[in-house]
Order: structure tokens, then C-alpha cells, then sequence
């Protein structure tokens, strides 16, 4: 077992693996991850899913007897997609059961397009559930405007979520009002709180990237001196409104009363996209208990080599990070338009994943 991932795992971060294949799957390779690698967790994106299809001899079989039964694109990949996942559930159920449901789960996400369409994706997540058909599994849904009622919907309907595409800590605060609403409204329908299970994605990497490509433009040795900043930074102001609301905030204690579950903030995008930058960044700099850090096999390759653990990376710098940000308010980088910009990047990039995924079906179903 690798040591430095099992002492990340013990300071109570969370190891989600972020990728998925059905190869990973039966070589019994994402069953090593979880035996050596302190695995506890997978999520999946329409980018991952195109990736592991265009690879294609996994799935040849499974395409053979779809385009026999003359299935539609659409269906094809939901039967794929869905297969993958309940498959990884499964592995991952034993961990599910030690952890009383918090580890052990396995993310899929409604289709991009349905990102600005609130009733397209409730609709969706209550399909892809049921497809699923394992109380494991994580219905990731965007946290767009429109995506923040969908996610009360969900909840409601006693399906657990994972809120994906957060940049801003304003719609944090949105996403975290969205889950509890929806805990409320699942108490007053008589579920069971306690098997209610989200995380909140906040989007790390791509924050830098943003930041810095308009620090660079605006030169300077101020501007220089801010570089790689703002990411972690902007992430650990998100943690600390995570503690408002759910350690200390009134509303989530009454339903903490009635077994519910707290929400738990999601490190995503962590492979570092800087060179320049330690590829452990954003592992190491966001170590703190109760967190999700979902990383791709690189960055935790790179951790189990030579990361470095610290029992608590996030609270002593809140000081710090609240200075970094107005630092780069005062730089002239307009912090609202970064996220903006990032929103909309990311519908689009899962878009033209997705787009990928269609084409790469639609002529595996072709083939003759």
C-alpha cells in the first residue's frame, strides 16, 4: 500500500479516483486501486467516457449487440455508460458499507446539454438512477442556474448528488442552500436523511489558468508575484463556508437532528495544468479533514511518490487566502468574469465531449 496516499486518507481526505473504464474494471485494476491505493471513490465525466470508447475492444461485444437490437445513439450510450458504472459500484460496494454510505460511491452525469434545462435534468437523474440501479451511486449534476433547482428536485426525490462545474464561492452558497432545501423537502415526504449522500465539485486547476493567463496580460512584478495563487485560495474560502453551514449554521443542524448527511466539499480538476507548478499542488495545499479530493491516475501517482501530508492545509490560511484574493481584486482581475468564463467553458467543453462520445458510438453502431 502506498504510504504517503494512506496517510492522506488517515488526515481524512478522501481518494476519488477520477477516470473510468471498463478495462480499469475487469483487469481488477480499479480493485488494486482500492486495496493499495486508498481508492475510496470514482468519478466519471462525458470527457472520461469518450476517451474510454474510443478505445473500443472493451466494449465491442456490448456495440455488437446493440446495433443488432437497432438501438438509437442516445440509448446506446446510456446502456454503455451505465453498465461501467453500476460495474464500479460494485466494486466499490464494500467500501460503501464500511464507510455507512459517505465512501464507496461512483459519479455519472446528466448530458451537457441539459445544463441550462432544470426539468431535462431532474428527468435525467431520475432515469440514470434507476439505470443504475445502486443506492452507490452519484447523480453529478452542474451548478448552473438552472442546476441549482434541479439539484432540490433530486434530493427530494431521494436521489444523492454530486454538484459539479463550482467556481464562485457565491455559487457555493447556492449549491449548499440547494441541498438543503432539498434535505427538507425529502424530511417532509417521510425519506430517510441518512441515506441521502452530495459533494459540492469546486473546481480548482482551472481557476489558476484563467487567473494567470490574465495576470500575464496585465504584466508587472504585482501581477507576477500572484501567479498560482488563486486557485487554492479561492478553495479554502470555500471550505470555510462549508464550516458556516454545516458545523456551525441552524438550518443544517435541524437536519442533522433527523440523520442527515453534511455535504462535502469536492477538490476537482487537481491535475496541475502548469508545469511550472509542483504537481501535487492541489492535493497538498487543500489537505483537511472531511474533504473529497478526486484526482486523475498521474496526480496521484505523483502524491503516492512524493507527497507531503500536513494535518490541516486549509484552516490556518484563511487570512491568507482572503488577502490573496482581494490582492488580485486590486491587481484589476475581475473575479465575477473569471467564473463567468469558467461556467461557460465548462458547459461547453462537456459539450464537445459529449458531441465526441455521440460520434464515437453512432459509427461504432455503423460497423458492419
Amino acid at each position: 500500500m502506498s504510504d504517503r496516499l494512506k496517510k492522506l486518507s488517515d488526515a481524512g481526505v478522501s481518494i476519488w479516483l477520477d477516470d473510468l473504464s471498463r478495462q480499469r474494471i475487469s483487469s481488477g485494476d480499479l480493485a488494486r486501486l482500492v486495496a493499495e491505493s486508498s481508492v475510496t471513490g470514482v468519478t466519471t465525466n462525458p470527457t472520461i467516457f469518450a476517451g474510454a470508447l474510443a478505445d473500443g475492444e472493451s466494449y465491442e461485444s456490448q456495440v455488437r449487440i446493440l446495433r443488432d437490437r437497432g438501438v438509437s445513439v442516445e440509448d446506446a450510450i446510456k446502456q454503455i455508460t451505465t453498465d461501467d458504472v453500476r460495474a464500479a459500484c460494485d466494486v466499490m460496494s464494500a467500501t460503501n458499507r464500511a464507510t455507512d454510505g459517505v465512501d464507496g460511491r461512483v459519479s455519472i452525469e446528466v448530458e451537457p446539454g441539459l445544463a441550462r434545462d432544470t426539468a431535462g435534468t431532474i428527468a435525467q437523474a431520475r432515469e440514470l438512477a434507476e439505470m443504475v440501479g445502486r443506492d452507490n451511486v452519484l447523480i453529478k449534476i452542474p451548478a448552473t442556474l438552472e442546476g441549482l433547482e434541479a439539484i432540490t428536485e433530486v434530493i427530494g426525490h431521494g436521489i444523492s448528488v454530486n454538484v459539479t462545474l463550482i467556481f464562485s464561492l457565491e455559487r457555493y452558497q447556492g449549491v449548499m442552500d440547494a441541498y438543503l432545501a432539498g434535505l427538507e423537502k425529502a424530511a417532509e415526504q417521510g425519506r430517510d436523511l441518512s441515506r441521502l449522500h452530495s459533494v459540492a465539485s469546486f473546481f480548482v486547476s482551472r481557476v489558476d489558468s484563467e487567473v494567470d493567463k490574465r495576470l500575464d496580460k496585465l504584466g508587472g512584478e504585482q501581477a507576477s508575484g500572484l501567479k498560482g495563487k488563486a486557485a487554492v485560495a479561492n478553495a479554502r474560502l470555500a471550505y470555510e463556508l462549508y464550516q458556516q453551514v454545516f458545523e456551525s449554521g441552524e438550518r443544517f443542524a435541524a437536519l442533522k437532528a433527523k440523520g442527515a448527511n453534511a455535504q462535502r466539499p469536492l477538490w476537482a480538476s487537481t491535475g496541475v495544468k502548469d508545469p511550472a507548478y509542483p504537481d501535487t499542488l492541489y492535493v497538498a495545499d487543500l489537505i483537511v479533514p472531511g474533504t473529497v479530493n478526486t484526482m486523475p491516475e498521474k496526480t496521484m501517482d505523483a502524491f503516492a511518490d512524493h507527497g507531503e501530508v500536513v494535518a490541516d492545509a486549509v484552516t490556518p490560511h484563511l487570512d491568507d487566502a482572503r488577502a490573496t484574493m482581494k490582492a488580485l481584486e486590486e491587481a484589476g482581475i475581475d473575479l465575477d468574469d473569471v467564473v463567468k468564463v469558467l461556467e461557460d467553458e465548462g458547459v461547453e467543453k462537456f459539450d464537445k465531449s459529449w458531441s465526441e462520445l455521440v460520434e464515437t458510438v453512432k459509427t461504432a453502431l455503423q460497423k458492419r
